[in-house]
């Protein structure tokens, strides 16, 4: 009977065991915005990568308002495309509990973008084309920061335009299908972006910086992460991209119809690279 009592309590012990996470699993759950090429990229390299660590890393698809209030609120790890300091500035502002570990492109850039073979080189030059534009420059979400960049670019140059707000992917097409038809078009657009590598675009000179000058795309944490995951920590702080490799990325990642494999594929492509990162 005390043999039967003791298996009875070993095997209670073993199916509780078993229901338990595996704790040698390392999870990461991290923000991301379909659509938002760069983000996405980064992202998924990222994943290729930390795998390779031994960590799983958890997407999650969200807004990027919506990522941030998360990772406020300690539920997401990491974020990977916040732009710095003018796009994101004033959704930053408002969560005190991110913590910024590092600028993983230096070389960011938002703007109003038209084809080359559009004849003006100026956002002040929109005033004496508005029949020629429709009235509208073309954007994306609506709760985009570029989107209210636009916005405050309209009033501070005076413009008989409104900003047309669906997707990022219904602005490229819109773009492309203009392309095709040689049609005149402004876009709300930005560095890094796929769309420069596919198409000759060219952005409109901003002398009121309207819409910003150089931005930085930065990583941000919820606060306790650093203490938390010093490794990690180190490892993001560690990644960066220059102009050509974020270009060859985004390309490879658009032509891909699985990004988790390109992705693989590219860290191993870039081992020298990626190997910076984990110093």
């Amino acid at each position: 009977m005390k043999n039967i009592t003791l298996a009875l309590i070993w095997s209670v012990i073993l199916l509780f065991s078993a229901c338990q996470p595996d704790s040698n699993k390392k999870y990461i759950n991290v923000g991301m915005v379909d659509g938002w090429a760069e983000g996405v990229a980064m992202t998924y390299v990222a994943k290729a990568v930390l795998e390779e660590m031994g960590y799983q890393l958890v997407i999650q698809r969200a807004t990027p308002d919506m990522i941030l209030a998360s990772m406020n609120n300690g539920d997401t790890d990491l974020y990977m495309d916040v732009w710095l300091p003018l796009t994101h500035g004033s959704k930053i502002a408002k969560f005190p509990n991110l913590v910024d570990i590092g600028t993983s492109y230096a070389h960011a850039r938002n703007g109003l973008v038209v084809p080359d073979y559009v004849p003006i080189n100026s956002i002040e030059e929109l005033k004496t084309h508005v029949d020629q534009f429709n009235h509208q420059i073309m954007g994306i979400e609506k709760g985009a920061g570029i989107t209210a960049a636009v916005d405050r670019t309209l009033k501070d140059y005076d413009l008989n335009y409104r900003q047309v707000n669906s997707s990022t992917v219904a602005m490229i097409t819109e773009l492309q299908n203009a392309i095709k038809e040689k049609r005149w078009i402004v876009v709300a657009a930005w560095q890094p972006h796929w769309m420069f590598g596919k198409m000759k675009l060219k952005f409109l000179e901003d002398p009121r910086e309207s819409l910003g000058t150089a931005e930085q795309i930065k990583i941000f944490t919820r606060k306790q992460f650093p203490a938390e995951q010093p490794e990690l920590t180190r490892f993001f702080s560690q990644v960066h991209f220059d102009v050509a490799t974020m270009a060859n990325l985004l390309m490879k990642m658009e032509e891909s119809k699985d990004k988790e494999s390109t992705a693989k594929q590219w860290v191993a492509e870039h081992r020298s690279l990626v190997n910076s990162w984990l110093r």
